[in-house]
């Protein structure tokens, strides 16, 4: 049996959704944190056994939440090592990977990503239905996502076709827009779309994207998360908690 509706959108309240990308959309946040963790793992273990300290590896169950889950690749990097005390230099786009400089993080993050992507990935369970749903009823949906590779995600969940407006990390790094908790990214789907913050539907998983649709003065925050993890997106933002878009109902059309 459906687990009633927790979250109702009415077209007669909203006039538009747009939703984060990772883990959200797609079943791909999983993939971002593995990634993460190799790249972060490998240095970490380089960089200790040349000061002759401890290794204390990547916590996907802390690290990748806290620190980079919804920001921007290079700001993700400079966040985590933030948190551990290290600083590296910015390094060039065209610098090899193995570098040890954000860009050189990056680029290795970003081939794994890629290499993961190629062998598929699934779209959340009920995000067909509900971005069919919305657009029936009139409503626009914008994917607003930190990740330069939001087009190539899209395509290999098969859903590119049912996005009117994608804001993602190209788009961030051509606009100069500051990355979540700061609500630029997502104000930019929202003037793309022609619809005011107000009158749309926030949905996240990521504590820096509640936040960022709290400060952009979202309609509804929605966040997407379960046990504790839920507690965790109230207090930063949410609205409401929910566990999967089989939660969602749209109404009104």
């Amino acid at each position: 049996m459906p687990r009633r509706a927790a979250v109702v959108i009415s077209r007669r309240d909203f006039d538009a959704a747009i939703f984060d990308l990772d883990g959200v959309l797609t079943d791909t946040a999983r993939v971002h944190a593995a990634a993460w963790k190799e790249v972060f793992d490998e240095f970490l273990q380089r960089r200790g056994e040349r000061q002759g300290s401890n290794f204390q590896s990547f916590d996907v169950a802390s690290d990748y939440l806290a620190y980079v889950d919804g920001r921007t690749r290079y700001d993700g990097i400079r966040t985590f090592l933030a948190s551990r005390g290290i600083e590296l230099p910015e390094g060039s786009e065209q610098g090899p990977e193995d570098a040890e400089t954000v860009r050189g993080l990056g680029q290795r993050k970003a081939r794994l990503f890629r290499q993961a992507l190629r062998r598929g990935i699934d779209s959340a369970s009920g995000a067909q239905e509900l971005l069919t749903n919305l657009r029936q009823c009139g409503m626009g949906v914008a994917v607003g996502s930190s990740s330069k590779n939001g087009a190539a995600i899209l395509r290999a969940a098969k859903l590119e076709h049912l996005i009117d407006v994608r804001v993602d990390g190209v788009d961030a790094e051509r606009l100069g827009l500051a990355s979540k908790p700061a609500p630029a990214l997502f104000l930019e789907a929202a003037r793309r779309l022609g619809v005011e913050p107000a009158r749309a539907v926030l949905f996240e998983d990521a504590l820096a994207g509640v936040a960022a649709g709290r400060r952009g003065g979202f309609g509804r925050v929605v966040g997407i998360g379960r046990g504790d993890r839920g507690e965790e997106l109230r207090r930063h933002g949410a609205d409401t908690v929910i566990e999967g878009f089989d939660q969602v109902e749209v109404v009104d059309c």
